[in-house]
C-alpha cells in the first residue's frame, strides 16, 4: 500500500467521505495496483472497465484518456476556469443519493467535508442557516415542517457539508432518496 494519497484541495478527506477506500484492485488509467481505489462518480460517454487510483484523479490522466469528468460542473458558477478543471477533473467527487454538486462561496469552490446529519450540521449554524433558507427558497413554508425535516436528517435525507476554503465558513445542501 502507498505511503500516502495524493491531496485534494477541494476534497481533503476522500478517506473518511469513502470516496477513496483501500483495495487490491487494479487502475483502470495507469493498471497499477497502488493498494487504494476511487469509488464515487465518474462521468463519460467511453465504457471504462474497472476504477480509479487516486494518483490518476489527482493528475487528471483518468479524466483525460476516458475523456470525462469525476465531478459535475453544476453548481460551480462563477469559478475560474482553472477551479472548475480542477474540481471537475482532478478532484475525487463524493456518493449522493441525487446528482451530487459542488457549492461555491467567495468565488472558489468549497472542499467537501462530508455527509453529515442534524448533529454535525448543528455544530456549523452559518451552514444551518444556509440551509434553511435554501430549503425556504424551495418552497417549503411550514417551520414545523422545516425544523421536522432537519431533526431527522439521517432517515431518508441528509446534509452535504462543505467548508470554504477562503474564510472557512461551512456551507450545506440537502440530500434525499
Amino acid at each position: 500500500m502507498s505511503a500516502s494519497l495524493p491531496f485534494f484541495r477541494y476534497h481533503p478527506d476522500p478517506l473518511a467521505s469513502g470516496s477513496i477506500f483501500a483495495a487490491a484492485e487494479t487502475c483502470a488509467c495507469c493498471k497499477r495496483n497502488r493498494g487504494w481505489i476511487y469509488t464515487a462518480t465518474f462521468y463519460t460517454a467511453h465504457e471504462v472497465n474497472g476504477r480509479f487510483c487516486p494518483w490518476c484523479i489527482a493528475d487528471g490522466s483518468a479524466a483525460e484518456r476516458f475523456a470525462g469528468e469525476v465531478a459535475d460542473s453544476y453548481g460551480l458558477d462563477g469559478v475560474s476556469e482553472d477551479v472548475l478543471h480542477e474540481v471537475t477533473r482532478r478532484t475525487p467527487g463524493f456518493h449522493a443519493w441525487q446528482d451530487p454538486h459542488w457549492l461555491v462561496h467567495g468565488q472558489d469552490a468549497a472542499a467537501f467535508v462530508g455527509e453529515v446529519g442534524y448533529t454535525e450540521l448543528a455544530a456549523h449554524p452559518e451552514s444551518l442557516d444556509q440551509l434553511q433558507t435554501d430549503i425556504r427558497l424551495d418552497g417549503w413554508y411550514d417551520e414545523n415542517q422545516l425544523e421536522h425535516f432537519l431533526a431527522h436528517l439521517g432517515d431518508g435525507a441528509t446534509a452535504m457539508l462543505f467548508r470554504c476554503t477562503v474564510c472557512g465558513t461551512h456551507l450545506a445542501y440537502a440530500d434525499a432518496s
